[in-house]
């Protein structure tokens, strides 16, 4: 693991993850979990804060130790029991059927299987469970969607795997969710960066 990675990437990420529209995403999906909660992707724990009396438990799973440091020095705050686990997302050390509620924010981009991912997501939650989702992915017109293919190699290299162009709506229906209330447009910002999907998903 290079310097890049371990000391300054893990901050770059805590910082582009604060921007005013990515918080009004997290303030709109995060409230909604409840029960037993997995979050795929906790990085520098900013989600905790939205969380509401609803959530008993929280499994905040990253493969950063370095962005679970972060987490653990905001968890003072919460009033829910709080289990971080340095993990990849693609082999959860979880049991099957164990939680309500997953949530995954911006971070489907990254992840270096992300139908994997979605799948392991889906065996953990329990029939009927809820998927809460908010991710920017490819974008709908032409020109666009030129560019995130184009920029897509240099920009994963340089912002940690994150990829511009994955179908995220497609990926999910794929790891066998069934799509429910989900909305998709562009948030403020680049068009490259800013189409974003998000929503919620039932597991079978």
């Amino acid at each position: 693991m290079g310097l890049y990675t371990r000391y300054v990437l893990p901050r770059v990420l805590d910082a582009a993850m604060r921007l005013s529209e990515v918080k009004r995403y997290r303030a709109s999906l995060i409230p909604r979990a409840r029960g037993a909660v997995l979050e795929i992707g906790i990085g520098s724990g900013l989600n905790l804060p939205y969380y509401g009396p609803a959530v008993a438990h929280l499994n905040g799973v990253d493969p950063s130790t370095e962005l679970l440091a972060m987490t653990r020095r905001r968890l003072g705050a919460v009033a829910f029991g709080v289990d971080l686990l340095a993990s990849p997302a693609e082999t959860l050390p979880l049991e099957d059927a164990s939680c309500d509620v997953a949530v995954t924010t911006f971070t489907l981009c990254s992840v270096s299987e992300p139908l994997a991912v979605l799948r392991e997501v889906r065996r953990v939650l329990k029939p009927g469970g809820t998927l809460l989702f908010a991710e920017h992915g490819l974008a709908p017109d032409a020109a666009t969607m030129r560019w995130q293919h184009r920029l897509n190699p240099a920009w994963s290299r340089l912002a940690g795997g994150c990829n511009l162009d994955r179908r995220i709506f497609e990926l999910i229906a794929d790891a066998g969710f069934e799509l429910g209330d989900v909305t998709r447009g562009y948030a403020k910002g680049p068009k490259v960066l800013s189409y974003i999907y998000s929503g919620a998903a039932t597991a079978p």
